[in-house]
């Protein structure tokens, strides 16, 4: 057991020694990681290593100024954070490795998914041969990215029935006009995955529209409260000509990316489970150095509780992503399912994080002490890829046979 000098980082000499790290360190009271092979455990360590090294301290400032670290982009590159999707990695190992990116930063981890499960899962599983040798090299590699545009202003939950963005054929070319709002990476991307309507036979299709056409630009949304990294944008798409070749043969019915944000859906709940270990390390590190009454916050009862509390979240959401795991690598995962873990991981992310912040008192509430960067991250988990309320109407609707959609 840790010698308790030794973990307030005195010996009874009253000499400094080295801090020692308390048990658990990695918090993973049920041994998930044990679940990998040992070589997808090897690559696990070395990732997790260089996401708390390199990455959890750089992105401070980052998200303070809303700007993106695009210096950062060819180091996780190196890690293979690019081409996760195509990379023929355990469903679990992945999961874990959004877990890990969303326990160094939320917003990177928010990038790396959506770029692997929405972009390179789409032209991966839906895109022509030449769109796959024209854009997955550059996307596995880093050195391309891609935003997903489905939202629009006017259309968000509603999004199958109400969108309106329109896609007209007119000889070698496609026509595309409307609007999206809340797209990831929309200014930085080189190209946005657009959801249109043709408005020949009404369905939902899937173009690839490069940042660079006549008619395309992106205003990014500023005054986030969280993902302050993530670049999202407002689109507008005026009378915008791509070749005919740009539509994804394999995205020519929304259902198709039902599938895509089914899978999208989950990975979230893998982000949430990340958020909950990095509160949790964050408030076990400060209460085992912060003295108030002249002890440590950890011997106090009530701090105990807490630290206590958000760790069973962290573990329970973490337990229940795996099962999530084990469902979808046997290709049995359902909507429902996805639905059900993002919604149960994101409200007990926000519970997790709104104890760390009270842990902390005022220093909570900035980032200097990181609790206030979770803080305001956990609510844009609770509220994207369908709200909680959302979500839980579709477990309900699965589970009653009754829909509450209007």
């Amino acid at each position: 057991m840790l010698d308790e000098k030794a973990a307030a980082g005195t010996v009874t000499s009253g000499e400094p020694i080295q801090k020692i790290l308390p048990p658990y360190p990695e918090a993973d009271l049920m041994h998930v990681v044990d679940l990998l092979p040992a070589g997808e455990r090897e690559r696990y360590a070395d990732v997790r290593e260089f996401l708390q090294t390199r990455i959890r301290a750089a992105s401070i400032e980052y998200w303070n100024r809303e700007e993106f670290p695009f210096g950062l982009l060819a180091e996780m590159a190196k890690y293979g954070l690019g081409g996760l999707q195509t990379d023929g990695s355990s469903k679990l190992f992945k999961g874990l490795m959004y877990t890990e990116i969303a326990r160094a930063d939320v917003s990177l981890s928010a990038l790396v998914g959506i770029h692997n499960e929405l972009i390179v899962g789409m032209i991966h599983e839906l895109g022509s041969p030449e769109q796959k040798r024209k854009w997955l090299p550059g996307l596995e590699a880093f050195t391309h990215l891609g935003a997903f545009a489905l939202t629009e202003p006017d259309h968000g939950s509603d999004i199958a029935g109400g969108l309106s963005t329109t896609a007209r054929r007119d000889g070698d070319e496609w026509v595309i006009n409307g609007a999206k709002r809340w797209i990831g990476a929309g200014t930085i991307a080189d190209f946005a995955l657009v959801w249109a309507r043709d408005v020949s036979d009404h369905q939902i299709k899937g173009f690839i529209v490069e940042s660079d056409r006549a008619g395309y630009s992106a205003t990014k949304i500023t005054n986030k409260i969280g993902l302050r990294i993530m670049q999202n944008a407002d689109i507008t798409l005026d009378d915008v000509r791509i070749p005919a070749d740009n539509l994804l043969p394999g995205a020519t019915a929304f259902s198709r990316a039902n599938d895509l944000l089914r899978d999208s859906r989950a990975w979230v709940g893998w982000q949430a489970a990340g958020i909950q270990l990095a509160a949790f390390d964050i408030a076990r590190s400060y209460a085992l150095e912060r003295k108030q009454f002249g002890k440590e916050l950890a011997r106090f009862q009530l701090i105990q509780q807490q630290l206590a509390d958000i760790l069973g979240n962290a573990n329970a959401s973490l337990s229940l992503m795996v099962e999530l795991a084990r469902i979808q690598q046997a290709g049995k995962l359902e909507m429902v399912q996805a639905a059900m873990c993002k919604a149960t991981t994101t409200r007990l992310a926000r519970s997790s994080v709104a104890m760390g912040r009270s842990l902390m008192g005022g220093n909570g509430i900035t980032t200097d002490y990181e609790m206030g960067k979770l803080f305001g991250d956990a609510e844009i988990l609770y509220t994207y890829e369908g709200s909680y309320e959302i979500n839980s109407m579709i477990v309900a609707r699965a589970v009653t046979g009754k829909s509450a959609f209007v």
